[in-house]
C-alpha cells in the first residue's frame, strides 16, 4: 500500500525536536520558523509537557464522553483564566475544523438560520461546512459549494453591514487573523463594526482563532487587540502543542442540551493532560508576552529590511511578500541556511514560530534571510 499523496513534501525528515529547533537522523539542525503549522506552542519536546502526557498515558489515555472526567474540568478552569472567558462554556473536539463546525452549528441551532457570511481569502478548514466558508477554489470542490455562504471582501465593514442588515445569517465567520491566505488582518475598526452589526441583526459572531490564538499574536486571542467578545471562539494548533484537540468557547447566552452537540475521541484523557500542560508552561514562561514582545521585535528589524515587498502580521504572526517565488525562496532558506518556513499564496512566506522564540534566535533568522535575500 502506499500513502495517497496529497502534499508536496521537501526531502528532509525532522525525528526529534527540541525547543524552537528540530534535527534529522543525521543530526543536522534546523531553526524551526514554522512550528508544523502554528502547532508547536511551547517548543518540542518541552520536559514538563513530555512529562504530563507520559504520566498520563501511564494512567489512563482514553474514556468516552458517557462518563465523567475531572481534566475537562480542570482544563475549561484554566483556559478561562488564561483567555479572560471564565464566564464562557467550553466544547472540546480533535481539530479547528470540527470546531468550526460545532461553531456554525450552533449558530445555526440559536438563530433558526441557515445562511453564513464569511470573507474573502478565509481559510476555515476542510471539512464540509468549514470548507463552504472557505475561499479558496483550489480547496473547495463543486460538491463543497452551497448557496447558504456568502462572501464580502475583508475590512469592508459597509459591505459585511449590507449582508446582515437582511437577518438572514446564523453567523459571520472572521479569522483573527487570516494565515493560509497570506497573513492579513482584520482591522480593530472593523472587528467593532462586525461586533455592532452582528449584535444589531441577531448574528452569531464566531472568531475563528485556530492559527491566531493561544498567544500567537501577543494577546491571549488577536480579536482582543479590539476590546471585542465573540459569541463563539474556535481553537486547536497550538491548544495541545503537537497533540490533537480543538475546542469551542461558547457564550453564556447559548443553552446546552444533551445531543446537540457530540464526539468520540474529543477531551479524551491524554488529550486535556497535554493541553493542560500547555496552559501552565505559557503562564509559567510568560510566552504570550513573549511572544508581543519577540514579536514586536522581530516586525521592526523584518520592516527596516531591503527586499520584501510588505511585512504584515501581529506577534509571532508574520507573513513577509517578497519579489518572487515564495516557495523558491523558503527553499533556498531551508537547504542553504537550515531554517523552516511556511509559505502562503505565490509570494508570501510565512513565519509561525512557537512562542518561546527568542531575540537571539530571530537574530538569527534575520541574519539567514538577509543572506538568502542578497543570494548568499
Amino acid at each position: 500500500m502506499t500513502l495517497f499523496n496529497v502534499y508536496s513534501l521537501y526531502p528532509v525528515e525532522p525525528v526529534r525536536g527540541k525547543g524552537c529547533f528540530v534535527y534529522n537522523a543525521a543530526g543536522t539542525e534546523y531553526l524551526d520558523l514554522y512550528g508544523g503549522h502554528a502547532v508547536i506552542s511551547i517548543g518540542h519536546a518541552q520536559p514538563d509537557y513530555v512529562k504530563a502526557i507520559s504520566e498520563q498515558a501511564a494512567r489512563l489515555g482514553f474514556y468516552s464522553n458517557s462518563v465523567e472526567n475531572s481534566l475537562q474540568t480542570a482544563l475549561a478552569e484554566k483556559l478561562g483564566r488564561a483567555s479572560g472567558y471564565g464566564d464562557y462554556s467550553l466544547f472540546l473536539c480533535n481539530s479547528g475544523a470540527e470546531a468550526n463546525e460545532n461553531a456554525l452549528k450552533l449558530a445555526s441551532f440559536q438563530t433558526g438560520r441557515a445562511k453564513v457570511l464569511a470573507f474573502s481569502k478565509a481559510f476555515h478548514g476542510r471539512t464540509s461546512g468549514a470548507v463552504a466558508a472557505t475561499d479558496n477554489p483550489s480547496i473547495r470542490s463543486p460538491f463543497n459549494g452551497t448557496p447558504n455562504v456568502e462572501f464580502t471582501p475583508l475590512n469592508d465593514l459597509e459591505a459585511a453591514r449590507a449582508k446582515l442588515a437582511t437577518r438572514e445569517f446564523a453567523a459571520v465567520i472572521i479569522e483573527g487573523i487570516q494565515g493560509v491566505s497570506g497573513i492579513h488582518c482584520p482591522t480593530d475598526e472593523f472587528l467593532r463594526g462586525l461586533r455592532a452589526a452582528a449584535t444589531e441583526t441577531g448574528t452569531q459572531l464566531v472568531l475563528d482563532e485556530i492559527q491566531s490564538g493561544y498567544g500567537r499574536t501577543g494577546r491571549f486571542f488577536a480579536h482582543q487587540w479590539a476590546g471585542i467578545r465573540p459569541d463563539l471562539i474556535t481553537m486547536a494548533k497550538g491548544m495541545g502543542n503537537g497533540f490533537p484537540i480543538g475546542g469551542v468557547l461558547i457564550a453564556p447566552h447559548f443553552e446546552a442540551r444533551p445531543g446537540l452537540l457530540g464526539t468520540t475521541f474529543g477531551g479524551s484523557h491524554l488529550a486535556c493532560a497535554a493541553a493542560i500542560a500547555v496552559l501552565d508552561v505559557m503562564e509559567r514562561e510568560k510566552l504570550v508576552e513573549n511572544a508581543a514582545d519577540t514579536g514586536e521585535y522581530l516586525l521592526g528589524e523584518l520592516r527596516k529590511a531591503d527586499g520584501p515587498k510588505e511585512i504584515r502580521g501581529r506577534g509571532l504572526m508574520i507573513g513577509i511578500e517578497i519579489d518572487g517565488s515564495g516557495a523558491e525562496f523558503r527553499k533556498k532558506l531551508l537547504f542553504g541556511k537550515h531554517v523552516f518556513t511556511g509559505g502562503a499564496g505565490a509570494s508570501t512566506v510565512r513565519l509561525l514560530p512557537a512562542l518561546c522564540l527568542t531575540r537571539e534566535l530571530a537574530d538569527r533568522f534575520l541574519d539567514a534571510f538577509d543572506a538568502t535575500l542578497r543570494g548568499k
